[in-house]
This record gives C-alpha cells, structure tokens and sequence, in this order.
C-alpha cells in the first residue's frame, strides 16, 4: 500500500533509476521483477541503495518476471514492478502486459531502451518500444529525460492504479537512466472510482425488486476495487443467488446457501435477470445472453463495471451503471431497502439449491473415481480437502485447469488467480512466485498442464534460488488436450495434439533443486500431496491422467 503519511515535499537528488525506485516505493512497490540486463543496470543500483533495499527477484525468462508483475497486482491490489531490459527483453513481457490488459491487473513494466545520444546509429536493441505496447496497455511511452523520471514513473503508477485499472508500458533512454536528477517526491495517491449515477441505481433497483428469478455475477473487478466486503454484504442482505467467476471467487464464500456456481447453467438459464458486476459481457457469460431455459423468455440483463468504458457496448441491456463499486453496491442495498414491498427470492433459491445439491452428488462420484488412467477429477478429490481457507491457487492450463474451475470453491476472496480472459499459457510459475511472495504464510498450490509447464518450468529455478516452496499438481494426459478433442469433434482426426507420453517432469524439478514424483495410482494422490505440503520446497507431483476424460464444455471460446 502507498505510504500516505510521507510528506509531499521530500525532494530527491541521485541518478534517474535511484530515482524511479523512490516513486515506486512510495507507491507501495516491494519487490521488482526482473532479468539482468545493462540497459536498466541504474534500477537495480536504486535498489540495493534504497533504505530499505528493494527486493530484487531475478528470472530465468522475462515472461515470468512480467507474469509475477501481474499476479502481484491481481493479489495485493498495488501495481507490480517488471523492470526488463531492452529489446527482446521487453518483447519477450509482451504476452503478460497483454493479459494484464484483459484482466484488468495494474502493474507497471519499465523498460530498458537505447541510448538516446546514439539513436538512429544502430546502437544494441535499438527499437521504439512504445508503439508495440500501445495496443496492449492503458498507456505506452518513453520517457525521455532523467528529468522526467520522477512524474513519469508517478504517472505510471497512478494510471496504472485508477479504475479500469491495467497495464503501462515506460521506457527509458540508458543514457538518460544513468544521467542525474533531482526534484520533489510526487505524493502517492490510491484513485478511487466515480461516484454512481443515482438514478441508474434506482432504475436497477426497480429492476431486482419486480424479479421473480434474479442472478448476481460478481467478476474479478470487485476484488481489484475493494469492494469485497460490500459485495457480500449486498449478497447476504438481499438473499440474492450468486455466481463467482474470476477473482470474484472466494467473495461469497465456498459452501455458503447463496453460492450456486455449481448450478451456474440452471441459475443462468432460468434466471429472468442477470445482474452482472465487474466483469465483461465475453464468451465466459454467453456474450451477455441469459434466459431462455425451457421456453423460457430471455433475461433482462444489468451491467455494473468500475469505470464507463467498461460497460458493454454489444449486449442488449435493460440498465447500465459505472463508479466506484462499493458504492455502487451498498447504494443498490439502500434503494431495495426503501421499496415498499420487498422481494421474495427463496422459492427460486431452493430450486437452486436443489440443483447444487445435485451437482454436488455428481461430482462425488467423479472426485472418487478409481479409474486407471487417473481421471483428472480425482486429483481434485483429494486436493480439496487438503486447502486451507487461505491457500491461494493458481490456474496455468487448459483441460485439466478447466476441472478446477469447477471444484475449487475458495473459502475467501483474493484466492484464485487463472489468466482470465486472455487465456495465456506459462503465466503460473510467476503467479507461483508473486503469490509466495504476497502470501508468506499461505499455502501456494500451482496446478499445471502438462503442455503449459513447458512454457515456464526452467522458473523452478527461480523458485529453488530465492526459497520460494510451492506445490505444483500437474494433471499430466500427454496431450493438448484443449485442441485434440475439438479436432477430433470437427475432423474425425487430430494432429499436432500429442505430446510424449508420460514425461518425467519431475524429474526436471529435482534436477533444478527442487523435489517432486510422478504418480499412476489414484489412491496414491493424496500421500502424495501430503509429501508436497510438507516439503517445504518447490515440489511436483506429476499425476498421470487419461487423456480420454476431458471437461464436458458448452463453449470453445468463439
């Protein structure tokens, strides 16, 4: 969290990295992310010089730094610090920033750049940056003199704070990050959103109270703009049924009477309105088309986002509202207190509940499955009830992932991290790292395809160098199995889609200094699990699955 009892005046000298460390501090930075490189030598020299020192996390490729920059903002709610060297350096964070932009995750990325004296000479890694970002994050651009590090580095922040919040892109010309400068500290702010249009939240109000079948959706923003607590509150004051995705999960509770995520499709399906709040109309939600179940006519539907340009410009909406979410809900709570006649949801709620009972009685039988190969539920079956109410877990695959979204019910918010809508393979290992960090005293489980772990596994490394023990469970079916299925639906034949059967990659962990072992037998998961958790090491359990049993999905993303 930013220091909010420093002093605005505090004027700095030093050199322009001695200087953006300062900012960053004062913005609530503990931890930059990073692979050594030249070009931002004068960072990591602010760092170690800092009082306190900045922690300084090296990587093994620059994708993790930047993906540990991200979860780091996702988790703590400050924007994370990926400081990467010029050129392939900083492409190679393209992926994350990118995905940092769909999740809405603040973290700021400052890049090394060349020489600005040299510029246009063909000096090493000499490209303009900037332009490759921009699509990507709330802001991209270079700062081009050392005298403009202090705001530039504050704006950074700033930008990459404020509701929508999201990614910024600065670079740096080495020159210039080597030269000296001096100034005033730029005060930290936290912004916070608008308040809410009163009238809309009166029009939404009308609208819960004439519903006989209403559904609350709370996404990943709730989480990212605090208003957790008012969330739940408006949940449990009003009764209403409610689906978690995202971030979202953990908000109301796993196992509380208002939770039907476990019946999303007959909550969905059946609901006359949707009330959906901080996340997008995407194909997660059916593009924001709701209703219809049984003949059913289409559910009218409400969009609440942080910020107006968040609201969706494509669903056919019956009200619309944007602010500062926790104004937004306990301002809803307060209207449909004052309706006259207050609405009575239980008949629609026992329904609910009968079917996540149901859904709950079905997955009993997967979640004990004794079948050989290992059906991925299984694992599932003995990871749930090893999780302590504040693990954190972290989603890094495709088929065997897509399980986890639905058995893993957090028992808190703030304790799930998947890529969100971006859908981009390799980013656990610097989620693992950002969540250890985040998280000292919590349990970190990283679940992993075994497609997705050859994308970042070599970061085990990094784990093992800075003692950072986490328990990786890979659901290893020697396949893509998030592609061979589809092709095979659509072809009658899939190619590319295999990858070599059985692949120790454990054995890859303990290689790097960590531990780990595979696994064949079901009724071995749960030993083996335990063996992880007590390690105290980066462990890998490699659980041998069926690549036949994969998730029963209703949507492929289009």
């Amino acid at each position: 969290m930013p220091d909010e009892n420093r002093p605005d005046d505090t004027d700095l000298t030093g050199h322009a990295g001695e200087l953006a460390i300062a900012v960053a501090r004062a913005h609530g930075v503990e931890t930059m992310f990073t692979l050594s490189g030249a070009h931002v030598f004068p960072m990591y020299d602010g760092a170690v010089k800092a009082e306190p020192p900045m922690r300084l996390l090296d990587v093994r490729h620059e994708q993790t730094a930047a993906f540990a920059a991200e979860a780091t903002g996702k988790l703590t709610r400050v924007p994370g610090l990926a400081v990467l060297t010029a050129g392939p350096g900083v492409t190679n964070g393209l992926s994350a920033v990118a995905q940092a932009q769909f999740a809405g995750s603040p973290m700021v990325v400052v890049g090394g750049r060349a020489p600005q004296s040299r510029w246009g000479t063909g000096a090493l890694q000499e490209l303009d940056q900037p332009p490759i970002f921009a699509p990507v994050s709330k802001k991209a651009h270079t700062i081009a003199t050392a005298d403009a590090v202090l705001d530039g580095i504050h704006d950074a922040f700033v930008t990459a704070g404020s509701p929508h919040r999201g990614p910024v892109f600065v670079d740096v010309p080495m020159d210039e990050l080597f030269n000296s400068a001096g100034g005033p500290l730029p005060a930290p702010i936290m912004p916070r959103g608008a308040a809410p249009d009163p009238d809309a939240l009166t029009e939404i109000a009308e609208l819960l109270a004439a519903a006989s079948r209403p559904v609350l959706i709370l996404g990943t923003d709730v989480w990212a703009d605090r208003a957790e607590e008012a969330a739940l509150r408006f949940v449990e004051a009003t009764g209403v049924p409610t689906i978690t995705n995202g971030m979202g999960r953990g908000i109301v509770p796993g196992g509380h009477p208002l939770l039907v995520t476990k019946a999303r499709g007959a909550a969905l399906g059946g609901a006359d309105l949707v009330v959906v709040v901080g996340t997008p109309l995407d194909f997660r939600l059916g593009y924001g088309v709701f209703g219809g179940r049984d003949g059913a006519p289409p559910a009218q539907v409400v969009h609440v986002a942080d910020s107006p340009a968040q609201l969706s410009g494509h669903a056919d909406l019956a009200a619309s509202v944007a602010g500062d979410l926790t104004s937004v809900l306990d301002g809803l709570l307060t209207e449909l207190e004052q309706v006259v006649r207050r609405p009575d949801w239980s008949a629609w709620l026992g329904d609910l509940q009968g079917a996540v009972s149901a859904s709950a009685a079905r997955d009993a039988e997967l979640l004990g499955a004794t079948a050989d190969p290992i059906h991925p539920a299984r694992i599932y079956g003995e990871l749930l009830p090893r999780l302590a109410d504040d693990a954190v877990v972290i989603g890094d695959g495709g088929d065997f992932v897509s399980f986890a979204g639905k058995y893993v019910e957090p028992r808190r918010p703030g304790g799930w991290l998947d890529p969100g809508p971006y859908g981009c393979l390799g980013a656990g290992l610097g989620a693992a790292i950002a969540a250890r960090l985040a998280r000292p005293s919590a349990q970190v489980v990283l679940l992993l395809g075994d497609g997705a772990a050859g994308f970042s596994l070599m970061d085990v490394d990094t784990l093992v160098r800075h003692d950072l023990p986490v328990v990786m469970v890979m659901g290893n079916n020697s396949a893509w199995g998030l592609e061979k299925g589809p092709m095979q639906m659509l072809y009658g034949y899939d190619v590319i889609a295999d990858l070599a059967p059985r692949t120790a990659y454990d054995e890859v962990v303990r290689a790097l200094g960590g531990a780990g072992e595979t696994v064949t037998d079901p009724r071995q998961i749960g030993p083996a699990l335990d063996r992880a958790f007590a390690a105290g090491v980066p462990y890998l359990l490699n659980v041998i699955t069926d690549v036949a049993a994969v998730y029963p999905r209703t949507s492929f993303g289009v």
